[in-house]
C-alpha cells in the first residue's frame, strides 16, 4: 500500500475517534456512570440485570454472566475515562488557543485506544461466556432484539 493512502487512512481513523469522543462527550442523555459512584452504579447494574432476566427468563448461572459481563463494561469504561474528572473539558483544551493542539489530541487518542485493545479481550471473553450460556430461543431473543423488532427498553 502506498504511504500517502496510509497516511491519509490513519488521519481520516484519528479524526473520526476524535469526532466521536466530542459527540460522546457532548450527548449527556442518561448521564449513565459520567459522575456515578461504585454505589450507584451497583444499584443500576441490577435494575439492568434484573430487567434482562425477566426478558430473558435467565436462569441463577446466566444471571452471574451478565452480572460479570456489565461489570467488565464498566471497568473498560472507567478505565477509559481514566484520571480525568471532567472528560469533555480535556476535548474542549484541544480547541482552547489559537491552534489545534495536534500532539495532544493523538496522546489522547494514543490512551483511549490502547485501553480499549488491553480491556477488550476481558470483554469479549464475558460476553462470549454470557452469550453461550443461553439457550437456542434466548439467543434468538437477542438478535430479534438487535434486529430492532424487540423494545425492552422503551418507555411508553
Amino acid at each position: 500500500m502506498k504511504p500517502w493512502i496510509k497516511r491519509s487512512l490513519f488521519g481520516i481513523f484519528g479524526a473520526t475517534i476524535l469526532v466521536c469522543g466530542l459527540t460522546a462527550c457532548g450527548h449527556r442523555h442518561h448521564d449513565f456512570g459520567a459522575t456515578m459512584s461504585p454505589e450507584q452504579y451497583t444499584q443500576i447494574r441490577s435494575k439492568m440485570v434484573d430487567r434482562v432476566t425477566s426478558r430473558l427468563d435467565l436462569n441463577a448461572d446466566q444471571q452471574k454472566r451478565l452480572t460479570a459481563l456489565a461489570d467488565k463494561l464498566y471497568e473498560q469504561r472507567t478505565a477509559l475515562m481514566g484520571q480525568a474528572k471532567d472528560p469533555r473539558a480535556e476535548v474542549k483544551s484541544l480547541v482552547a488557543t489559537e491552534k489545534f493542539d495536534r500532539a495532544r489530541a493523538q496522546t489522547l487518542i494514543t490512551e483511549k485506544t490502547s485501553t480499549v485493545q488491553a480491556k477488550s479481550p476481558e470483554v469479549i471473553a464475558a460476553l462470549a461466556d454470557f452469550y453461550d450460556s443461553l439457550n437456542p430461543a434466548q439467543q434468538q431473543k437477542v438478535r430479534d432484539f438487535m434486529e430492532g423488532r424487540g423494545r425492552w427498553f422503551h418507555r411508553g
